[in-house]
């Protein structure tokens, strides 16, 4: 059997199943597609939601449920006691506004929140060592020198900030960028992850999110407003008492319950963020830095704050979601095997262009390791434990596949890297 093994000679060109995947994923893979966040995209990688999409849904009943009975059972009552024109003048402004509302919800949930893109492999130490200060604490327990510091020290309007290494992303994160745990991406300018909406609020939407609660909260008063108008009006025709006004307009008195626990849960957020906008924090900052206590670095007085928020350009998106992925061979050969390698174990270094010798290995070993279960699995079946014609030929295509990796990672295949198989199993 091992003398089949060392017979077999190299093959110049990938099986036929690994080519068939790598001109399939080369022509048709995208950015969206292997995207390892936890988003959920829309239209082709046009709409990016966050992994919660579904309780968006949930949101758009709690307006438009609402809203449509308002339209159907409240302003037919007020054009019985106004004029035509002015119910016709209630209703467009409410279904207008509303939809407004809508596509409101719809630009902050639907766009990219600030995702700052993932690095393909960590930074190197030295790289930082000129402009950062690392901790006393790391530098005492600095043993390996290629491990980085899990925070450094950067410098913003003169005051000293720490930013965090993010294991994840394998980046230093930049200032006020945090990594949200529910979508698994570092977003920039971090302010929360609202559930109602189902996305991240960060640099590229924050502008919306504040115009959307604020938005819902004049809707909610003009709804309320308009409700006890109506049982103003039932009550003065009727000549009856506000209770039996509520009787003969059931509807109008549940939305008026209704918009007003809402009036205040919207309210309440519209004057919070209200507040961070003019001090310049983010509800992230605000809950664990407490800018009360210390100088607040980002703020430059409410009228600047303000601009910044609602009269700055948005800065364009970090990442290209539609864009073709180049994927190496390492991955298409992953794939054949039902295993899925991630960009952060690439086998070239992006910037020097020199192959990573150890990356490399670490593949090969992982692939070898999926071989040698499914080679296991093979004789947990009928077939018996060692020698017959049906495994010699299962075991001949294995190894010829891993004949065809060691050759495009230009490595020996022999009995050491069995030595190393066997380890694994």
């Amino acid at each position: 059997m091992e003398g089949n093994v060392h017979s077999v000679s190299q093959p110049s060109k990938l099986s036929e199943s690994n080519h068939t995947i790598t001109e399939t994923n080369r022509s048709s893979m995208r950015v969206y597609q292997v995207w390892k966040g936890s988003n959920k995209f829309f239209c082709g990688g046009r709409l990016i939601f966050g992994p919660d999409v579904r309780s968006m849904a949930l949101t758009v009943c709690l307006i438009l449920v609402p809203i449509i009975l308002f339209v159907v059972f409240v302003t037919p009552k007020l054009a019985t006691e106004f004029s035509h024109r002015f119910a016709s003048l209630i209703m467009g402004i409410t279904v207008t506004f509303t939809t407004y509302v809508i596509f409101l919800l719809l630009f902050t949930s639907g766009r990219d929140p600030g995702i700052v893109p993932r690095s393909a492999h960590p930074p190197e130490p030295d790289d930082d060592a000129g402009s950062s200060t690392y901790s006393s604490d790391w530098m005492g327990s600095q043993h390996n020198s290629s491990s980085l510091p899990p925070t450094k020290d950067v410098l913003v309007n003169g005051i000293i900030v720490k930013v965090k290494y993010c294991h994840t992303c394998m980046l230093y994160r930049p200032p006020r960028c945090s990594h949200c745990s529910i979508c698994n991406n570092c977003v920039d300018r971090f302010d929360h992850h609202c559930p109602w909406v189902g996305q991240c609020i960060g640099k590229r939407n924050y502008r919306f999110f504040f115009m959307f609660v604020s938005s819902t909260t004049v809707l909610c008063l003009f709804v309320f407003s308009f409700c006890w108008v109506n049982l103003k009006k039932t009550m003065n025709a009727y000549e009856c008492n506000l209770w039996k006004a509520v009787m003969r307009s059931p509807v109008s008195g549940i939305l008026i319950i209704y918009t007003f626990i809402a009036a205040w849960f919207v309210g309440g957020l519209t004057t919070f963020h209200m507040y961070l906008i003019c001090t310049n924090q983010t509800t992230y900052e605000n809950f664990r830095y407490r800018y009360d206590k210390k100088a607040n670095p980002y703020n430059h007085g409410c009228a600047r704050n303000i601009v910044e928020i609602f009269f700055s350009s948005i800065p364009k998106s970090k990442n290209n979601f539609r864009a073709i992925v180049k994927q190496n061979s390492t991955v298409f050969s992953s794939l054949s095997l039902g295993q899925v390698s991630t960009p952060a174990k690439t086998s070239v270094d992006l910037e020097t262009g020199r192959k990573r010798q150890g990356v490399v290995e670490e593949e090969l070993e992982d692939i070898l390791s999926e071989i040698g279960s499914v080679r296991n699995l093979e004789r947990c079946g009928t077939q018996p434990m060692h020698s017959s014609f049906g495994d010699r030929k299962v075991n001949w295509e294995l190894n010829y596949d891993m004949q065809t990796v060691s050759t495009e990672f230009g490595m020996d295949y022999g009995y050491p890297n069995r030595e190393k198989v066997q380890e694994y199993h």
